[in-house]
Formats: structure tokens, sequence, C-alpha cells
């Protein structure tokens, strides 16, 4: 028999009543029996609840522990993810950053060089300018040189024909 056949209370084996036949059994020792043996039921059944109870606690913190643990890999499978992604959003800036380093750099470099090209031409025209100068001053200096000279010689032309007209002078 299962138990959903056969369900036997306390009550049921209190109220039970024997026929009562020639030699049969003791009555108080029956009812003594009858007692403790209801008594027992009763002791159990309240155990059985007791563990159902428990049990169904159990159950409880089960499912709240698997809803935990859900939870928990849904949070580390969320966390890797986001790891991921700021980890590849990170090596995009960086890659980014790296490529404005470097145009940066050409930029910095191409102006370097326009200064330096800008600067070596002005010296080439300053050479040029000097040099233009150096060749005035030169002719400046040679003419003043060839009218230092021509002074020289009308000087000692002067001084001769001095010379000459005193000399004809006490002649």
């Amino acid at each position: 028999m299962t138990d959903e056949a056969f369900q036997l209370t306390p009550h049921d084996i209190r109220a039970q009543q024997f026929t009562r036949v020639m030699r049969g059994y003791d009555r108080d020792q029956v009812e003594e029996f009858k007692m403790r043996l209801s008594d027992e039921v009763e002791r159990l059944m309240r155990d059985r609840a007791q563990l159902e109870e428990r049990l169904k606690n159990f159950q409880e913190q089960l499912k709240a522990f698997r809803e935990r643990e859900r939870a928990l890999n849904e949070a580390l499978v969320a966390a890797q993810q986001l790891r991921e992604e700021m980890k590849s959003q990170a090596q995009h800036d960086a890659d980014i950053l790296i490529r404005e380093a470097k145009a940066e750099g050409m930029r910095v470099v191409a102006r370097a060089q326009q200064d330096e090209q800008m600067l070596r031409e002005r010296c080439e025209t300053l050479h040029r300018q000097f040099a233009v100068y150096l060749a005035n001053f030169r002719a400046l200096l040679e003419r003043h040189l060839g009218e230092v000279e021509g002074y020289q010689a009308h000087t000692q032309v002067m001084s001769q024909v001095q010379t000459e007209l005193l000399l004809k002078r006490q002649a």
C-alpha cells in the first residue's frame, strides 16, 4: 500500500475499537500499545513535517544559490566582455594616438625642413649681398686709391714742375 492509499493518523489509532472476544488480548495492553503507537506516529508525523519544512528551506536556498550562481556567471561573462571591449578600445585609442603622433611628427619635421630651407635661402641671399657689398666696397676703394694715386702723381708732377721753375728762376 502506498502513503496515499492508507493514511493513518494518531487520532485514527486512538479511536480504533476492537471487537471483544473471549480469550482475546488484554484490553489494557492493547490500549497502552495504541497510545504508544499513536504517540510514535504523531512524533514521526512531526518529524516528517519538520523535515519537509527543512527540505523546502533547503530547496529555496538551493534555488537562491543557483540564481546567485547564474547571476555571478552572467556578471563574469559581462566583465570578460567589458574587459575585452576596454582592451579593444584602449588598443584603438593607442593606435589613434600613435597615428596622430606620427602625423604631428611629420608636420614638425616638414616645418623644420621648411624653416631650414628658408634659413639656407636667407643665408645664401646674405652671402650674395655681402659679396656684392664687398665688390662695391672694393670698387669704391680702388676708385679712391686711383684718386689718391692720381693725386700723388699730380703732386709729384707739381713738385717737379715747381723744382724746374725754381731751377729756371735760379738759372
